[in-house]
């Protein structure tokens, strides 16, 4: 095993003025950071562990192998990376706060709303309801992803997603496929679909990486243990974090030696899939590290089993709460998308989000008089 770097934000602030400007903003977001970890691991265990500021960051890096240095230096400056807006159709997607995307499941077994909404009509009007709830993106899947969940045909998806992306489209809305099928990929995108997002990181389907740099959509890579059928197979970890990160950091390699650019590239830890409880907690702790990626960052965590099973085993309809309570973790690590059921509630939870980290970016009250 070769030895690896991890530039680790640790201690999130308010904004820089409360620490004398000694913080560095995460992703062109709205979270702020002021220590770092400087973390190396050989043979997969920590073997040097720095804690240090953003002012002394450099000398620390400068202290590291060369390999090493060239690798920590290249995630500092990711850290602070602002991201271009998404532009989806007639639509801009601004990152520089939390943007919420809302789940249209047209399938018959989503472990939380199967059936509900592939009907024409029910699912137009659920799109209709989060559209003016202030849904940035309408995320359309037709295939569950949920364990033990039957396979789906290509012909069969695409059947299920080209006429709710068109009742979609027909509203002018940012859509995104969610999809691992190439066929199906390509099918949306003719009907009107801007963005695709594979929760097997472009793996799946070899022809889906062709379609998405051919078509210059942006793309969602999402990390799962399984690359076949089954996406929660083989999830055994040795450190959950470090290996997701290597896992993104591939992935995100591989779609730009193909043709997909840099900044059509968006990452999701993959919350639930094949993780268990204590790997998905360690994942939603360690989100400020994710940004060391240079990506923009997705998080899908709404009515996942992790919130039953830290509550008293709530059914998926009735996660609300706990789903606002991770949306709300997401956000102060400065995730740039939120995945999410409830969109109107999660809306209003990042405009009281907002409104609170508006106002200490602009409290000077600590600030020495001029």
């Amino acid at each position: 095993m070769t030895d690896s770097v991890y530039l680790h934000p640790l201690t999130l602030v308010a904004g820089p003025q409360a620490v004398e400007g000694d913080a560095v903003r995460l992703g062109g977001s709205m979270a702020y950071a002021r220590e770092f970890a400087l973390i190396v691991r050989q043979g997969g265990a920590v073997a040097e562990r720095i804690v240090t500021t953003a002012k002394q960051i450099e000398t620390a890096i400068a202290r590291l192998p060369a390999s090493l240095a060239d690798d920590a230096a290249a995630q500092w400056a990711n850290l602070a990376k602002v991201h271009a807006p998404l532009q989806l159709g007639s639509r801009t997607i601004r990152l520089d706060q939390p943007q919420v995307m809302g789940i249209l499941n047209v399938t018959p077994d989503s472990f939380s709303d199967g059936g509900q909404h592939d009907d024409t009509a029910a699912g137009r009007a659920h799109a209709a309801a989060m559209l003016e709830a202030g849904a940035a993106i309408i995320d359309i899947g037709g295939e569950s992803t949920r364990p033990g969940a039957a396979a789906t045909f290509e012909d069969e998806e695409i059947r299920r997603v080209v006429p709710a992306v068109e009742y979609c489209a027909a509203m002018g809305a940012a859509i995104s496929v969610d999809t691992r099928r190439a066929g199906v990929l390509a099918a949306a995108l003719v009907a009107g679909a801007h963005m695709a997002n594979d929760v097997s990181a472009l793996r799946y389907d070899p022809r889906s990486i062709e379609v998405a740099a051919q078509n210059s959509c942006p793309v969602v890579l999402m990390h799962a243990p399984g690359a076949g059928e089954d996406l929660h197979a083989g999830g055994q970890y040795g450190d959950v974090v470090s290996e997701v990160f290597d896992f993104l950091k591939s992935a995100r390699a591989r779609a730009i030696a193909a043709g997909i650019a840099e900044d059509r590239i968006i990452l999701d830890p993959g919350i639930g899939f094949g993780k268990s409880l204590a790997e998905n907690l360690a994942l939603l702790n360690a989100l400020p590290l994710f940004h060391a990626l240079g990506s923009p960052l997705l998080l899908g965590a709404s009515r996942k089993r992790m919130v039953g099973a830290l509550s008293v085993e709530e059914p998926a309809d009735q996660r609300l709460a706990g789903s606002i309570a991770l949306a709300v973790k997401g956000m102060e690590a400065g995730v740039h998308l939120l995945r999410v059921h409830d969109v109107a509630e999660t809306v209003q939870a990042r405009n009281v989000w907002r409104g609170l980290r508006d106002a200490a970016l602009t409290d000077f009250s600590q600030l020495p008089p001029l």
